[in-house]
């Protein structure tokens, strides 16, 4: 009985290997299949190339990270540079009313970059998920003008004027 126990702990033990060895071989091939979508820094999406492929996603991608760092490094200076400036200390009543608007004008706009990252950070997901590209109420794609002037776009043209016609008649209401 004893030396059939060793024998199936040794079988157990060698699938054990295989099936990690086999674990990383496939992590290898996903690392060299996604390392080796390079793009130059001066490329651009073009309409012949297949729509949102891997070259698309990766372009955009880069962009999307770019303009994350960007917007969230502006908004720590901003915040930098606001906590640094307090005037509202000052004895002359529309000095403080001044400063007060000032402070109010900075903080709206780093909120709405703060919309604006949490859009990207969607964008990005959709990228991961490669349904980027398309639009999230009729699937079409959106195209690549349209996310070339404004990459966080989740809805095609169309769709995007439904919406805004939506959104006025529910405003006059």
């Amino acid at each position: 009985m004893p030396k059939i126990s060793k024998k199936s702990k040794k079988k157990t033990v060698i699938k054990k290997i295989n099936t990690k060895s086999l674990v990383k071989k496939a992590k290898v091939k996903e690392k060299n299949i996604k390392g080796q979508i390079k793009i130059s820094k001066t490329y651009i999406p073009k309409d012949t190339e297949k729509y949102m492929c891997d070259k698309h996603l990766s372009f955009f991608k880069a962009k999307l990270i770019d303009w994350k760092k960007e917007l969230v490094k502006a908004n720590n200076e901003a915040l930098y540079h606001g906590s640094m400036d307090d005037n509202s200390v000052s004895a002359d009543i529309v000095d403080q009313a001044s400063s007060y608007t000032d402070k109010t004008v900075e903080m709206k706009a780093i909120n709405r970059q703060i919309k604006l990252i949490s859009k990207i950070d969607k964008a990005l997901l959709r990228v991961k998920n490669k349904t980027y590209g398309f639009c999230a109420e009729t699937a079409e794609p959106i195209g690549l003008k349209r996310l070339m002037a404004r990459p966080v776009a989740e809805l095609c043209i169309a769709a995007q004027e439904k919406h805004e016609k939506e959104e006025k008649v529910y405003a006059d209401d």
